[in-house]
């Protein structure tokens, strides 16, 4: 299931790189917390789901989008055979991802390993795991596989990288290098630290994107241009968030200008972090067009050209996407 250079893997098979339109490139489509598919009080109704997600999909399309993609990784409720459906029904490029993280979400059987003393699994191991995702298709729990990973995603610990979290990032690189599809990021405590673990592994920083990079913490420490000019793909991918955590978009668009002023346009990828549907955990209900309806408003406003804004929004996307 490997593609050929300037083409992306969809759950519907690879498609031409220039097909993607606008991509939004860290979404969740359905989020499910590990294990609340067993919970008493949650119910899981595909049907309701599919409809669901597609009017929000919909949505996307009728407001100028193309593509969502789905940076959740393999176990929070991925589902490959719904996604198939959506895509084929709505019309919209669906891309899905593998990867795991960070440790406190990994399933029981990634943090104990059959040694004495225990180790963390290593990134060989990791690697392999999310390469077959992509050269082999993605796991259908039990059942078999379907449709390629586009992107391997994986996430550090908040407090601080983790053993476990330093060997899903080798891993993740890894398996780009192998298989010529992209990583996503999200760092833990310290951005510059968490990318300089993946580019250790000789992955060119032109196949990393680091997300959260709007949060308040990257900001203050100039994580954003820093990581830019070091040529990864800078993920502002909380656009819309009202929290603590976040800047707010207003400043967020400056730091969008300011970017661009700096002549590294062509490192910015713009998100919600949207969660189609949710179970177990309360998700981000802003739809998938926000960004299209009320944040390129804003960067008109900071002078920004039709030029910039389809850079971030159509060309930064399609060429991280696209398998080398």
């Amino acid at each position: 299931m490997s593609v050929k250079s300037n083409t992306v893997n969809t759950v519907l098979g690879p498609v031409p790189a220039e097909q993607l339109g606008v991509v939004a490139v860290h979404e969740a489509l359905l989020s499910v917390v590990p294990g609340a598919e067993h919970a008493y009080d949650i119910t899981i109704d595909r049907a309701e789901i599919f409809e669901t997600l597609a009017a929000k999909l919909k949505d996307f399309q009728a407001h100028g989008g193309g593509t969502v993609v789905d940076s959740t990784g393999m176990f929070h409720g991925r589902d490959v055979r719904l996604y198939e459906a959506l895509s084929r029904a709505t019309g919209v490029h669906l891309v899905a991802s593998t990867g795991q993280g960070p440790e406190e979400l990994l399933g029981g059987y990634f943090l104990t390993p059959q040694t004495n003393p225990p180790t963390p699994w290593p990134a060989e191991k990791f690697a392999d795991l999310f390469a077959k995702e992509v050269t082999e298709g993605m796991v259908v729990p039990r059942v078999e596989r379907r449709g390629a990973a586009g992107l391997v995603a994986t996430t550090a610990t908040p407090e601080g990288m983790t053993a476990t979290d330093e060997s899903l990032f080798r891993g993740a690189a890894r398996a780009a290098l192998s298989t010529g599809v992209a990583v996503s990021v999200r760092y833990g405590s310290d951005a510059v630290h968490d990318l300089d673990v993946v580019l250790d592994e000789k992955l060119p920083a032109d196949r990393v994107v680091v997300g959260g990079l709007d949060r308040k913490d990257a900001v203050a420490a100039g994580a954003p241009l820093e990581i830019a000019r070091r040529g990864a793909y800078v993920a502002l991918d909380h656009v819309g968030a009202k929290d603590e955590a976040h800047i707010t978009d207003a400043e967020r668009a400056d730091l969008v200008a300011e970017l661009v002023r700096a002549g590294l346009g062509n490192r910015i990828l713009l998100s919600s972090n949207a969660t189609g549907v949710a179970k177990g955990h309360p998700g981000n209900d802003l739809p998938y067009s926000y960004v299209l309806t009320t944040f390129v408003p804003l960067l008109e406003a900071r002078a920004l050209s039709d030029e910039d804004t389809q850079r971030i929004l159509v060309e930064n996307p399609r060429d991280l996407l696209s398998a080398r």
